[in-house]
């Protein structure tokens, strides 16, 4: 199981939606900030990616090997609880599982001595850039015209869905994983 913290709105993000969208004012801030987060979503699971750093946490069975964790790219973990049968949370020790960097900003980790855990939570940093400023420019482009496309049909249930060029400007930021 995979979960992200929420991605909080920040003023430049909206700034530069609302100049994309040639929307003056703030009063489709609501329903702007809203296609703007639900584009971030949709790109993130769209390419595997986590694209704006934030918490993340993720469980895995405490069985033996390696795993690789599916958020990534994973900047740290920031801790280690390994969950029981009855669910009891236990944090792990630094010594009882490994993690090692792998070649595309994935984690593998493997769980040496996971106690009476059934189940290991990693808590972790994870995303691409630091901020929406940071994000590299095709990137931002994409989520601009993804944010454009939502906002524009919000009401429109016939909608085909969003345009080529977003897949184009998405598509070399995908992560292909094989499970």
């Amino acid at each position: 199981m995979l979960s992200l913290d929420p991605l909080g709105l920040d003023s430049a993000m909206l700034d530069e939606a609302r100049a994309f969208l040639r929307v003056d004012g703030p009063d489709e801030d609501p329903s702007l900030g809203a296609a703007l987060l639900a584009a971030i979503a949709h790109a993130e699971h769209f390419t595997r990616t986590v694209l704006i750093r934030r918490p993340a946490r993720e469980t895995l069975c405490a069985r033996s090997g390696w795993h690789r964790l599916h958020l990534a790219p994973v900047v740290s973990v920031t801790g280690v609880t390994g969950v029981t049968l009855e669910g009891a949370r236990v944090p792990l020790d630094p010594d009882a599982w490994q993690k090692e960097p792998g070649s595309q900003d994935e984690a593998y980790v493997r769980i040496l001595h996971g106690g009476t855990a059934n189940q290991v939570e990693f808590a972790c940093i994870a995303g691409l850039s630091e901020s929406w400023a940071e994000l590299p420019e095709s990137l931002r482009l994409g989520l601009l015209r993804l944010t454009a496309h939502f906002h524009s049909h919000r009401d429109a249930p016939q909608d085909a869905g969003p345009p080529a060029a977003v897949r184009a400007l998405l598509m070399p930021w995908r992560r292909m994983r094989v499970d």
